[in-house]
């Protein structure tokens, strides 16, 4: 016989959250391995020692971390689900007769005390630093990368830079901007000056990335470690390449000063392999595993190269490959080389000139930081190069989870110190995960040592 459920519903239940989240729940397993209790000590300042106490900042963090964890980009939308979600009620502590922060108070925070004890930073770094302690992260084989994310703006809200001071007479967001840039703040970062500028973002750049239109946005900046593929360093920067290898510096002196030694071998795109970061690295003895900027017109150019030549200290002069010379003929700045001069007499008569050049003479512009990009071309042909460049394709996943599950496709949030903070949430979000998944893993036993 069919049977037929009665709907109906008891005055009172027995019920405790406790029982109703499963042991292997990510929340759980966070709750168990991660402690936030330094929030209080960070904040401590902010708060007076009188009045009527405050929602507990380490509660509003809580709630944050799982719209992250969960790809709830909306605050309004978390506190709604946060509502009829057990396992996010127990996380948070928040029982059924206890009322749920209002989603404005988010807002509030952030732009107060969350901002002014950069909250998110110190988060992040607690977060690396406790993968470094429990044998996570080597730290010796890393991997950079940046990622365009979309702003929060239309490329239509852009108006000529000239008249942004008569824009700002009625848009706040615009008068706000004016005044920083009148202050000369060097608390915040410089952004890439533009011709047009958003009424909507102001620190946003039209830029393009990867072929797509051009649009408004930012660069998310990951420094990742090849082993664990745990987020080592993010930071946000212009949507510009050249702010790409300044964050990566910036990333990685910050990493080395927190395991107290730099890494042994670096990988990246095309994107990094200028003359300038090759050379920061060659100071530094890190192994650069990326192409030089200018090895795809190498590949398919016919006449003599650089590498070709052979550099007389002596004379500071270089040698072609038919035994001639090149004088120096001075230093070019904006394009950072050092040129050599061979002449008429001597190209006009030479037997291998049709693979040298097309001119009257050759033309020989070094790199100031030649050494530095050789040393990167030769290390292309090594078998630790292509094992590299396979490690440096995690980065591209963790972009495609930040974009496809955390939901950063394009930002909520506007301006560089609230993208800043987004950025450091979502890559918090990435390593918690990996981090209590790997705590949570059966330890293998000991085994005696053979007598």
């Amino acid at each position: 016989m069919m049977g037929h459920h009665a709907r109906s519903e008891a005055l009172f239940y027995y019920f405790r959250l406790e029982d109703q989240v499963p042991e292997n729940h990510l929340l759980r397993l966070i709750d168990k391995h991660i402690s936030f209790e330094f929030v209080r000590e960070q904040l401590k300042d902010s708060y007076s020692e009188n009045g009527r106490p405050s929602i507990d900042p380490e509660l509003l963090l809580r709630i944050l971390l799982i719209g992250y964890l969960y790809g709830v980009t909306s605050e309004r939308r978390l506190v709604e689900e946060l509502r009829m979600h057990l396992a996010w009620r127990w996380f948070t502590g928040l029982g059924f007769d206890q009322e749920i922060p209002h989603h404005s108070t988010f807002s509030k925070n952030r732009h107060g005390r969350f901002q002014e004890s950069k909250l998110f930073e110190e988060l992040f770094e607690q977060i690396v630093r406790q993968c470094v302690e429990v044998g996570l992260v080597q730290g010796q084989h890393l991997s950079v990368d940046g990622s365009f994310v979309e702003a929060n703006a239309a490329k239509e809200s852009r108006i000529p830079r000239e008249q942004l001071k008569e824009a700002a007479l009625v848009n706040h967001t615009v008068r706000q901007y004016v005044q920083e840039l009148e202050q000369q703040n060097p608390l915040q970062e410089p952004v890439h000056e533009q011709d047009q500028v958003s009424t909507t973002d102001p620190d946003s750049t039209y830029a393009t990335k990867g072929g797509t239109p051009a649009r408004l946005g930012y660069y998310d900046n990951y420094l990742v470690d090849n082993h664990s593929c745990v987020i080592v360093g993010v930071q946000a920067t212009a949507a510009r390449m050249s702010q790409e290898t300044v964050a990566a510096q910036d990333m990685l002196t910050r990493f080395s000063q927190w395991q107290g030694r730099e890494p042994e071998s670096v990988a990246a795109d095309t994107t990094y392999g200028n003359g300038e970061f090759l050379q920061w690295l060659l100071e530094r003895e890190i192994t650069p595993y990326m192409r030089t900027r200018d090895s795809i017109r190498r590949k398919n150019y016919r006449l003599y190269g650089a590498e070709q030549f052979t550099y007389q200290p002596e004379s500071n002069s270089y040698r072609c490959p038919a035994g001639l010379q090149l004088n120096y003929g001075g230093h070019n700045a904006r394009n950072r080389t050092n040129v050599y001069i061979g002449t008429r007499s001597r190209c006009g008569g030479c037997s291998q000139k049709a693979q040298c050049t097309p001119g009257p003479l050759k033309y020989l512009a070094i790199h100031m930081h030649e050494p530095a990009r050789q040393r990167a071309r030769e290390l292309v042909h090594t078998p630790e190069f292509i094992s590299a460049q396979r490690a440096r394709k995690k980065v591209e996943a963790l972009f495609a989870e930040l974009k496809n599950q955390i939901g950063l496709r394009r930002l909520r949030l506007r301006r560089m110190r609230f993208v800043r903070e987004q950025f450091f949430l979502a890559a918090v979000a990435q390593n918690i995960k990996r981090l209590v998944r790997f705590l949570s893993q059966p330890k293998m036993p000991v085994l005696p040592a053979a007598t």
